[in-house]
């Protein structure tokens, strides 16, 4: 070999071998703040509640608990006419007028000091997420908090050890894991019909292009992310099925994941085509790949693949696969392959397995329909909220959940910066996940 390619040669070794450390935290910051909150059951009440964020999304949030008879005591919002609508829907439903917290982006301080309150829901844009659920678990109420929980490792673990030290809860409103299809297929793998489970795939493919430029709602805040970060910036919509599916924190974890990025074209684009030169957006320089490729790399061996692209026209999917040594499920269309099935190696639907419809769907599946949000899976996931806290037993998914499954967006970030490199997870349950059982949505 010559000198130039043998020097390539062990560059190219080198570059394979390196793992990148994630931004770590001091020795004193990783000793548990409290005793592990896996498993802590709620104590049992009709919970008191207030919302944080009535825009659009926590305005169809508040819809589904009204639906399911949620007690709403308080609203926030920084645009005093959310709030004052969100105030009609609860008046409407025959509650009592809540108390409004509109003065500032900070008044919600005011809201979470309040002694009658014991759950809060926090659907506000992604940078208050932490601050607003920190506040509310040292004030002594549980949250409910929109994706992703945390977009930072150091805010990842401020929601584990706050939640921790206060006992209270912290669970993200990780609605997908609540589908139809999904809670079908949760309870489908884990009574084997797939086999042993050896990898999956999920993803955000939604084309928001038009609504990242509409200059209200989430346009007013989401397209800035763009420019700040390259990664996937919304992972959990499709990894958090995929990670119930695996028993992911409950039995394996995620150990390690490499990430990618396409080049980015299509906000540009989209600019180009829809907005005047003279529109001060020109000024923006966007770094968000469009197409994010990210491997992860479970501790039992498993392979899970999570992309991301909001940035160009094409249907919406999920893609939401799982398989093992048994068959295969993908999504969009659903469709199933099991070994030995009736019509050889040909996709069938799920027409077959309605026998592992979840119970929740049978039973307020017709209801869940008819409120909406999302084909009825966010009323299923704050009814089954509700009837958790109801009855005084543990969350379905808690701060371990909302940290693990919000983590790949910093650690993308952080392995697209250095070349696609491995970087490590961190174990937020700080073993505890060996000692778990499977979800309890799959119950």
């Amino acid at each position: 070999m010559s000198d130039l390619s043998r020097r390539g040669f062990l560059k190219m070794g080198a570059v394979g071998a390196m793992a990148v450390a994630a931004p770590g935290m001091t020795a004193e910051e990783h000793k548990p703040q409290g005793k592990t909150v896996i498993g802590m059951p709620f104590q049992k009440m009709n919970p008191r509640i207030g919302i944080i964020g009535t825009g659009g999304r926590g305005t169809s949030l508040l819809g589904n608990l009204l639906a399911a008879e949620a007690n709403i005591l308080a609203i926030c919002d920084a645009v005093p006419e959310h709030a004052e609508h969100a105030k009609g829907l609860v008046e409407k439903a025959g509650q009592k007028s809540p108390v409004l917290y509109t003065k500032g982006e900070n008044d919600f301080e005011n809201l979470v000091a309040r002694d009658d309150l014991d759950l809060i829901i926090i659907a506000t844009p992604w940078n208050w997420h932490v601050p607003m659920a920190v506040a509310a678990m040292q004030h002594g109420k549980h949250v409910a908090v929109e994706v992703p929980a945390a977009t930072t490792l150091e805010d990842c673990w401020k929601l584990v050890n706050t939640s921790e030290a206060t006992r209270r809860h912290c669970m993200m409103l990780e609605n997908c894991c609540y589908g139809y299809n999904e809670t079908l297929v949760l309870r489908l793998t884990h009574a084997g019909l797939l086999g042993d489970l050896l990898y999956g795939e999920g993803a955000y493919l939604h084309d928001l292009r038009e609504e990242l430029f509409s200059g209200k709602g989430e346009g007013l805040w989401r397209r800035t992310v763009h420019t700040q970060r390259d990664g996937n910036l919304y992972p959990t919509h499709g990894l958090g099925p995929v990670a119930n599916y695996m028993g992911i924190q409950r039995g394996d974890r995620f150990d390690y994941m490499v990430s990618m990025s396409s080049p980015q074209h299509g906000l540009e684009l989209y600019r180009k085509e829809h907005i005047p030169a003279s529109d001060p957006r020109w000024k923006e320089r966007y770094l968000t790949g469009d197409m994010n490729v990210s491997m992860i790399k479970t501790a039992n061996g498993r392979t899970i693949t999570v992309k991301h692209d909001v940035s160009n026209p094409r249907p919406y999917d999920r893609i939401n696969q799982v398989a093992g040594t048994k068959g295969i499920f993908m999504d969009y269309p659903p469709r199933i392959y099991i070994e030995g099935q009736k019509g050889g190696e040909d996709w069938t639907n799920l027409d077959g397995f309605k026998e592992f419809q979840h119970p929740l769907w049978k039973e307020e599946g017709t209801t869940a329909q008819r409120v909406g949000g999302h084909g009825g899976m966010d009323y299923i996931m704050l009814y089954r909220l509700l009837q958790c806290v109801r009855q005084g037993i543990a969350p379905d998914m808690d701060v371990y959940d909302a940290a693990a499954w919000s983590a790949p967006g910093p650690l993308s970030r952080l392995s697209v910066a250095h070349g696609s490199a491995p970087v490590q997870f961190p174990d937020f349950t700080r073993g505890g996940w060996k000692e778990r059982s499977a979800s309890a949505i799959a119950l």
